[in-house]
């Protein structure tokens, strides 16, 4: 039961993360007020540094980590959701990759925070 809470958990930060990536250039785009509330674009630096900062560690994130332990190697099948989760939210891919790719993605929030500021006026 915990270790579907922590997938949960898992893939609202997924997901809010990759919200950002989009929503970030498009609302300011719009004009929406939203992208520039500070607290928020800063939780998606935060969010988006422990990532990039984990894969250059050469580590899982903590959640999948906790995740695993939890569930163990178990012979009972997976939930369907659960399954479709675990296939969206885990790729099969080197941990280098992962380095590469989320110092990427942290490098376009970089660049974001100035191209769309959070701080100052309009």
């Amino acid at each position: 039961m915990l270790a579907n809470v922590i997938l949960s958990v898992h893939f609202v930060i997924i997901a809010f993360n990759v919200a950002g990536l989009i929503v970030i250039p498009v609302g300011a785009a719009l004009r929406w007020r939203i992208v520039r509330i500070a607290w928020l674009r800063l939780l998606h630096l935060g969010l988006m540094g422990v990532v990039a900062g984990q894969a250059l560690a050469g580590r899982a994130c903590i959640l999948t980590i906790w995740q695993n332990e939890l569930t163990g190697n178990r012979t009972a099948p997976e939930p369907m959701v659960m399954h479709w989760v675990n296939s969206l939210i885990y790729w099969n891919l080197p941990i280098w990759a992962f380095a590469i790719l989320y110092t990427a993605v942290f490098l376009y929030v970089v660049a974001l925070s100035f191209l769309v500021p959070f701080w100052g006026r309009d």
